[in-house]
């Protein structure tokens, strides 16, 4: 994946998005070559040079201070996670790996004692590296995969059964997982394998290749999901993210809980009883 172009492209698609009225330009009718606003109209809201706003744009951002990239920002009207990957693409990547993902042993222990709540611990490329047997119940034997296809991207844009399990909800999920990633690759600078991982999904699905090339960018905060289980039928859970700073190739530890005396909580319920039926294959 190349920098420069991920920095331009970047920018072209948030500039693409305002029109003049939008930020307070008087539009004199005609056809405009471009869609949104024009780099000068830009950089005269950002209170730089167009010759500075266009080496930005052409992905020379290295030499760009933070307040320049602020303004441009603000410009844009980009929000928090927006303007921080603004600020994380501008700046020369440095080379680092994120090494083996290791859930120890007492996070394993957590994931076990949460009964009613599916778990999984994502790493920083999106692959399960830890779960509990609920989580399996619920989404499917994902265990079962191998090793470098046991990620949230693979379920979600080449496994059809979470597909089928998140119904009319597929497309808002798989483009919140395509925003995530965009946030991992601005906060980790020159993790090759996570620019690997992109650059597979983006050739090995049509629908991944498409929301990513729409440049979303926003962190998977708490979420709602309405799943069609095969055994349970109907199952609103609630998705939250937590963070794991102690654990740098972990993005966090991902736990889904239903309203309490809910339906969906009797569902877990019955998924989380001995003998209950055994997880769907994928």
């Amino acid at each position: 994946m190349d920098d420069r172009t991920e920095l331009s492209e970047f920018l072209k698609s948030r500039r693409a998005r305002l029109r003049p009225q939008d930020v307070g330009l008087r539009e004199y009718g005609g056809t405009r070559r471009v869609a949104g606003l024009r780099r000068e109209e830009l950089a005269r809201l950002a209170g730089v040079s167009i010759a500075h706003y266009t080496r930005l744009e052409q992905g020379r951002g290295d030499s760009v201070s933070d307040e320049i990239l602020d303004a441009v920002g603000a410009a844009l009207r980009l929000d928090r996670d927006e303007l921080t990957y603004l600020h994380g693409i501008a700046r020369p990547a440095v080379a680092c790996a994120a090494g083996d993902a290791v859930v120890p042993e007492s996070l394993r222990h957590l994931l076990e004692s949460f009964v009613m709540t599916p778990a999984l611990v994502v790493g920083r490329h999106s692959q399960i590296v830890g779960w509990n047997q609920l989580a399996v119940a619920v989404f499917g034997d994902f265990p079962a995969l191998p090793a470098r296809r046991r990620t949230l991207s693979h379920l979600l844009f080449a496994e059809p059964h979470l597909r089928e399990l998140l119904g009319t909800g597929w497309e808002r999920a798989a483009r919140e997982q395509v925003a995530h990633l965009r946030v991992l690759l601005g906060r980790y600078r020159g993790d090759s394998g996570l620019a690997a991982h992109v650059g597979h999904l983006r050739e090995l699905s049509a629908d991944f290749a498409r929301m990513w090339a729409e440049h979303p960018v926003a962190r998977l905060r708490s979420r709602t999901y309405v799943l069609h289980h095969p055994v349970v039928g109907e199952l609103t859970l609630h998705g939250e993210l937590v963070a794991l700073p102690d654990e740098p190739a972990c993005c966090g530890l991902d736990l889904f809980a239903a309203e309490p005396g809910s339906a969906s909580e009797q569902a877990l319920r019955k998924l989380a009883s001995p003998g209950a039926a055994e997880p769907s294959p994928l």
